[in-house]
């Protein structure tokens, strides 16, 4: 991916793995949940923010590939770029690679959903908010 905002940096444990020697798959998506929340408080989506305004994001569809395998002791980086941009809905892609090689090992496409946690229905993201997240769609 070229370009795309930092939003994860970590290393793969020997407890991440599974019984092949590779990083399980339940711990790519925690590492693509950990730069998920790095995005969203790069938004302004921060959980006290959230929570004072009663509002929520619910993940509505992911897609994963998995292109290299990770091996505890591998150093991570993933960076997340916006793919597309709605009143309620936002689009975006983590893109996961090796440090050491430059390797990507992993992407997923996520869609998530800006929720009213009282009515439990989609709104509008804030002003503030969807002028952030304009701005990193068009870089």
């Amino acid at each position: 991916m070229t370009g795309g905002e930092l939003t994860y940096k970590g290393a793969v444990y020997p407890w991440h793995c599974d019984h092949m020697g590779h990083m399980n798959v339940a711990w790519y998506v925690s590492k693509f949940d950990e730069a998920t929340w790095n995005f969203f408080s790069s938004l302004g989506l921060t959980r006290s923010a959230l929570t004072s305004a009663e509002r929520g994001m619910a993940a509505v569809e992911q897609h994963i590939s998995y292109k290299r395998e990770l091996m505890a002791g591998d150093v991570v980086e993933i960076r997340t770029r916006i793919v597309e941009l709605k009143d309620k809905v936002i689009r975006f892609v983590h893109e996961m690679t090796n440090v050491e090689t430059g390797a990507v090992a992993a992407t997923t496409d996520l869609t998530a959903v800006h929720l009213d946690t009282r009515l439990r229905k989609a709104v509008a993201f804030a002003p503030e908010i969807a002028e952030r997240a304009g701005l990193l769609f068009a870089a």
